[in-house]
């Protein structure tokens, strides 16, 4: 087993999910603050991937340590793929309801069916030393008219899944886990990271 490593996120909801998909390969997985890191840099990318990168360049170099950093988005077709990228600035400081009702008034008057999306996550692996590898993972489903369930974070209450025939909101944290974007990005990390040990 690996020592540490510093998940580059300040959203507790998704530090939650890569702690716990990581802690059969890493003994100790740290918060930015807890490695010492305060802030994190504005994603100025142009893509979930630059994104990523920004944010694990940044926390391995200002702690001498592995780093892990995602950048994910909705990706709503009816909207010509927005958020996407600008997910949680989507209609300026807001919180996650807020930003669910800009999202519903901005589809409002598209017809179920017309509503498709998919989750995209791209995670960042960044060691200290340079060497950096990315994985991808999305999730299609539909944005409902009005929020169902209390879990999660962020779209999940509008994001219908019909993989598991509910919302993310509505799922447990295994079974969204399973399916989910992130989830699937984080597979695909771990299955890279046991091929090299």
């Amino acid at each position: 087993m690996n020592s540490s490593v510093v998940i580059a996120t300040s959203n507790p909801g998704k530090f939650a999910e890569f702690r716990k998909s990581l802690t059969a390969i890493y003994e100790t997985i740290l918060s930015p603050t807890e490695a010492g890191v305060f802030s994190l840099p504005e994603e100025t990318g142009s893509s979930y991937i630059e994104n990523a990168l920004l944010k694990s360049k940044y926390v391995a170099h200002q702690t001498n340590l592995p780093a892990i950093a995602d950048d994910s988005g909705l990706e709503v077709n009816a909207l010509a793929g927005k958020p996407g990228i600008f997910s949680a600035r989507f209609g300026g400081i807001l919180s996650d309801s807020e930003r669910i009702n800009y999202l519903l008034k901005e589809l409002d008057g598209v017809p179920g069916g017309k509503r498709d999306a998919q989750f995209v996550c791209t995670i960042a692996f960044f060691l200290p030393s340079g060497l950096s590898k990315t994985f991808t993972g999305q999730v299609a489903g539909e944005i409902l008219p009005s929020p169902r369930g209390k879990s999660g974070f962020g779209y999940d209450p509008i994001f219908f899944c019909p993989e598991l025939g509910k919302t993310f909101a509505e799922a447990t944290k295994d079974e969204k886990q399973r399916v989910s974007h992130r989830g699937k990005a984080l597979k695909s990390l771990i299955t890279w990271f046991r091929e090299l040990t």
